[in-house]
């Protein structure tokens, strides 16, 4: 059976011994035949006339609409989706700090440092530790609830002046976020809005909200309740699920919402229940991004709660084809749809959390603030009961493979502390040319862009055998490690320069900043980059890639990046194609706007080629490092 690659070999040899088991590797396939129409955004079905499509022939929808029109609007309505995801997000650890601060919850704040600097950098005072984290986490959700036309007032606080003054003067600063959604959404249906220009300003408008809510905040408030990271060891790879333990594996984006889980697996009761049902205790293997999250903060929580992170997300079905997974929590996105009939098989139980991630054969729980302690005992109840009813009646083979090596733990803090305290080590090492720029490998991963994993491996060897520091958040760092690139021997893959400054500082060319949401953790380190290079964003030696960016949110977090001023590489585009306008607009014209633009490359040389252009011109502008 033709089946799609994997660039971590290991697990494409296990993909193909297990050829019993249908996973998104075998529906690519069968999927293989593309729409064009869609493709390049030139499909509309908002109406009964339709579904229309344009065509040399038929150049205009039957309302009239252009493919300009059609373009605009579809990206428009898939970046507000985009948005929305991580605004609930958002919202959510916003609501859990609140109830923990005003003790509703009864789960400790992990950090008060974290809460002092949050607050300062807020203009927040309070009393004590859990007033400021209250007015914290009113602050967030006041900015969320505001209507369009009131300004956020956070945002000013969150970015550079140079940004925020660049964003009012194009017209794109956020008045209410959830507002900016719900209004993104009336102007993309039947008969209304049809320009494009003003369509794709609302994209960067909402990729300011998503970049500097629902990505900086919500991890800014995570380090409140679950602790700050801190650079340590960890494993990856579905060798960190041992068949000794009840596994829970974890699926979504929304760290705080497993803090009772953590709370009640690191005593004695919660540990005691898994050893009852005949194992040495329960654990807990990460999945999505929230598992990387968990990676990044093991020290902090759940240090000897959480094994490992397995994989991303379209390793997850195989991973639970192991047999030695008896739970899968999921309270978010990136859970695939295809683990369903395979947790059936295996007898895997599948719980939700939060009803956005309902899958139809998984029991949903509530999640009631204040109730965190009880709900986090009940898992533990049904996941040693699925423990006895399911290990006697399937066969557990999980193969060795990833990493017992990997550098997680990187943060836009544990980075400085790293390099003692600021950033002007950094600093100079691009100056003197050690180091020649700075990538972002960022997002997600998918099948389509070579195959799983295969442009991000691809394109990040590229980048770090020219010396340029790889920085990757989100699927790309889950890919990149299971095939060791946040280990230390992959200083070896390195270029001279960089592959010093690792054994100097003994850190691999690839710094693992964990999940998706920690796109905002990168943001914050750029921008100190800029204040203390006393320029704006756009001018510094930096670029990102989301190289094998797939959904929604992943169009989102890149209008972040381009109202932020950077480059932004993509191996396919996004359907926009259809639109020369549109096309344009991203790819030449918006550079005089927000300083950003798009480069479009699916070959990992060339594409690194471009990207090492735009960082040399960058260098040669501030006349530094050349």
């Amino acid at each position: 059976m033709k089946r799609c690659v994997s660039a971590d070999s290991c697990f494409g040899n296990y993909l193909e011994k297990r050829g019993d088991v249908n996973t998104a590797f075998d529906r690519f396939e069968d999927q293989s035949v593309k729409c064009g129409y869609g493709q390049h955004g030139v499909c509309c079905r908002l109406c009964s006339n339709g579904p229309c499509r344009i065509t040399p022939d038929s150049p205009k929808g039957v309302c009239g609409a252009t493919a300009d029109t059609m373009v605009s609007r579809n990206f428009l309505r898939s970046v507000a989706a985009g948005a929305a995801c991580y605004l609930h997000v958002a919202e959510s650890t916003a609501s859990r700090l609140k109830s923990i601060a005003t003790g509703i919850s009864p789960l400790p704040l992990r950090s008060e440092k974290s809460v002092d600097e949050l607050a300062a950098l807020l203009g927040i005072a309070g009393s004590s530790t859990n007033e400021k984290a209250g007015k914290i986490a009113d602050a967030v959700l006041a900015d969320l609830y505001r209507p369009r036309n009131d300004k956020m007032e956070l945002v000013s606080k969150l970015a550079i002046p140079a940004r925020v003054k660049k964003w009012q003067k194009s017209g794109i600063m956020p008045g209410g976020a959830k507002a900016e959604v719900f209004d993104a959404i009336v102007k993309t249906s039947t008969n209304l809005n049809t320009d494009p220009v003003n369509q794709l300003l609302h994209c960067l408008n909402l990729g300011i909200s998503t970049g500097l809510y629902g990505l900086a905040m919500t991890n800014l408030m995570n380090d409140i309740i679950m602790g700050e990271p801190e650079i340590g060891i960890a494993s990856t790879g579905f060798s960190v699920a041992s068949p000794d333990y009840i596994n829970i594996a974890v699926s979504g984006h929304s760290h705080s919402i497993f803090a009772g889980l953590i709370a009640m697996l690191e005593s004695d009761r919660g540990q005691q229940i898994g050893i009852d049902a005949g194992a040495r205790g329960i654990r807990i293997v990460g999945l999505t991004c929230v598992g990387q999250d968990m990676q990044l903060r093991a020290n902090a929580s759940g240090k000897n709660v959480f094994v490992g992170q397995a994989g991303n997300n379209f390793t997850q079905e195989a991973l639970i084809a192991t047999g030695a997974i008896d739970m899968v929590i999921s309270e978010f996105n990136c859970t695939l749809s295809g683990i369903e009939p395979i947790a059936e098989r295996y007898k895997t139980k599948l719980i939700c959390l939060d009803d956005v991630a309902k899958q139809s054969s998984a029991l949903m729980l509530n999640d009631e603030k204040g109730q965190e302690l009880k709900l986090a005992e009940e898992i533990c109840i049904m996941a040693a009961e699925q423990y006895r009813l399911r290990r006697d009646q399937i066969t557990i083979d999980v193969p060795r493979h990833g990493y017992n090596d990997v550098v997680t733990g990187v943060s836009e803090k544990s980075l400085l502390k790293l390099l003692g305290g600021n950033l002007n080590p950094l600093i100079e090492l691009v100056k003197n040319g050690t180091l020649k720029g700075i990538a972002g490998i960022l997002g997600c991963s998918n099948l389509a862009a070579g195959g799983h994993d295969v442009n991000t491996v691809a394109l990040t060897r590229e980048l770090i055998s020219r010396d340029i520091l790889v920085l990757s958040a989100g699927c790309t760092t889950g890919g990149l490690a299971n095939c060791g690139y946040c280990s230390l021997s992959a200083k070896e893959l390195a270029g001279p320069g960089l592959k010093a400054v690792c054994e100097k500082l003994g850190i691999p060319p690839v710094l693992n900043f964990g999940p998706c949401l920690a796109i905002g953790r990168i943001e914050i380190v750029v921008s100190e980059l800029a204040k203390a290079l006393e320029v704006d964003i756009p001018q510094l030696p930096v670029v990102i890639s989301a190289p094998q960016w797939l959904e929604e949110q992943a169009l989102a977090d890149g209008c972040f990046g381009l109202a932020l001023g950077l480059t932004l590489h993509l191996s396919q585009p996004p359907p926009i194609l259809g639109s020369p306008i549109v096309t344009k607009i991203l790819t030449e014209e918006l550079v005089n706007i927000t300083g950003g633009k798009v480069i479009v490359e699916m070959n990992p040389v060339i594409a690194a080629d471009k990207l090492q252009q735009v960082i040399n011109e960058k260098l040669a502008a501030l006349g530094i490092g050349v």
